[in-house]
């Protein structure tokens, strides 16, 4: 999330009772979590264990709960609650329709761009500064959440949901989650097509993206933050989870399940009902949970079963 313009850094630390360590007139440029930090952000961490993955990331400020001297070019804003202080940040400065919007007059609100010929099917809503190209096909009782953006010649079937906040939420010792407020957008690109009840969250604090020429079959959920390239396909019942980089080309099979945090390269194919740990490489095909190469998966299914019917055969003799 970038601010327009930058905001000095006394007027953050003052907006959410901060103790600052570091140049009080520094310009910020932007709010983001720490996966997507560039220089100039704001970011937070709120334990040891991440310390040191915040004071060597991009950010340039650092929302953190333990007072100490910060890297070379890092300002610090020590608080008690890092996570709620970046809460109030995103709710201060992200756009007041996005967080408290007034009631809807209409289907489609007054500030939503619909490119030529594009059609949009009734029971559709359309929110807030939502931006949609040429000749596309919106069928009926999809939700556009606000800011999204859609390219040009892509088709949305009907009951599907883009835009819909992060599944991203921090426990508390007291056993209750409190949400972390998404501000990101979704942005995809043309020649498109999302199937029937499909759900795209929006980023925490950046886009998820689908590229130009992406498929996606009926029930396919895409996490927040997660980058899919052009010309994927995605059969029925996919799940990717947040922060996933997904290459050019890739196809993924029905129930096919992603973790967060991972690439799979370009051109590779994952079988159906694979489950996705760690990142994979490109031009290959994977099958399995953990999804490994899929020859040595069926190598090792036909071995089993060889010992299955050997022991089936002992015990009968």
């Amino acid at each position: 999330m970038e601010l327009h313009p930058p905001v000095p850094l006394q007027q953050v630390a003052r907006l959410i009772n901060a103790e600052l360590i570091g140049d009080a007139s520094f310009p910020v440029t932007g709010i983001n979590e720490i996966h997507m930090v560039r220089p100039g952000d704001v970011t937070f961490v709120d334990h040891p264990k991440y310390y040191k993955k915040a004071f060597t990331s991009a950010a340039s400020v650092i929302i953190i709960n333990h007072r100490s001297t910060p890297p070379a070019g890092k300002h610090l804003l020590v608080c008690p609650d890092p996570f709620e202080a970046y809460n109030t940040l995103v709710n201060h400065y992200c756009p007041e329709l996005l967080f408290q919007p007034s009631p809807s007059q209409s289907m489609v609100d007054a500030t939503a761009q619909i490119g030529e010929g594009t059609l949009i099917m009734p029971g559709t809503f359309i929110g807030p500064q939502v931006r949609i190209g040429k000749n596309c096909r919106i069928h009926s009782n999809v939700s556009i959440y606000a800011r999204c953006v859609i390219g040009d010649h892509a088709v949305i079937h009907s009951g599907t949901v883009i835009g819909a906040d992060a599944f991203y939420f921090k426990k508390y010792p007291d056993g209750s989650y409190r949400k972390m407020q998404s501000c990101g957008r979704v942005v995809i690109g043309s020649h498109v097509e999302i199937g029937a009840c499909c759900t795209i969250d929006r980023g925490v604090s950046a886009d998820t993206i689908i590229s130009d020429g992406c498929k996606l079959d009926n029930h396919v959920h895409i996490g927040h933050d997660t980058y899919i390239g052009p010309n994927c396909l995605f059969a029925a019942h996919v799940a990717v989870a947040g922060v996933t980089r997904i290459e050019e080309g890739v196809t993924l099979w029905g129930q096919v399940g992603v973790n967060k945090d991972l690439v799979i390269g370009p051109r590779a194919v994952v079988y159906a009902q694979s489950g996705v740990s760690g990142s994979l490489k490109g031009g290959k095909t994977y099958f399995g949970s953990p999804a490994i190469p899929a020859e040595e998966k069926l190598h090792e299914l036909r071995w089993l079963r060889r010992q299955v019917q050997q022991n089936s055969v002992k015990k009968n003799k």
